[in-house]
């Protein structure tokens, strides 16, 4: 799995039901989160695969020193062990997170 910013590109508004199911489909374990406004995690890493999959709000991930904003529909893939922070929105986010070993 490689780092990669994936923009919603559909007409539709992203169905967490549907999306939970693909990512099922590619053999992550998934689980839906909701952060408050301004949630904000400090420098981290996991030690599986993660996607991650906003249906409502922002969040913004920070690696490497560049940001990759999310809003609803898109989608972020996160190899093992790569370090990162996370900042939700100013009216939080909803999203899916998938796992992978």
């Amino acid at each position: 799995m490689e780092l990669e910013l994936i923009p919603w590109t559909a007409e539709t508004a992203p169905n967490e039901r549907v999306l939970k199911q693909r990512l099922a489909d590619e053999g992550f374990a998934v689980l839906s989160w909701r952060d408050a406004p301004g949630a904000d995690y400090q420098p981290h890493s996991h030690d599986c695969d993660e996607s991650l999959w906003v249906i409502d709000g922002e969040i913004v991930f920070g690696v490497d020193g560049r940001d990759y904003r999310l809003g609803p529909g898109d989608r972020l893939t996160l190899p093992q062990g790569t370090t990162h922070t996370a900042r939700a929105g100013e009216h939080g986010a909803t999203y899916l997170i998938g796992q992978r070993s």
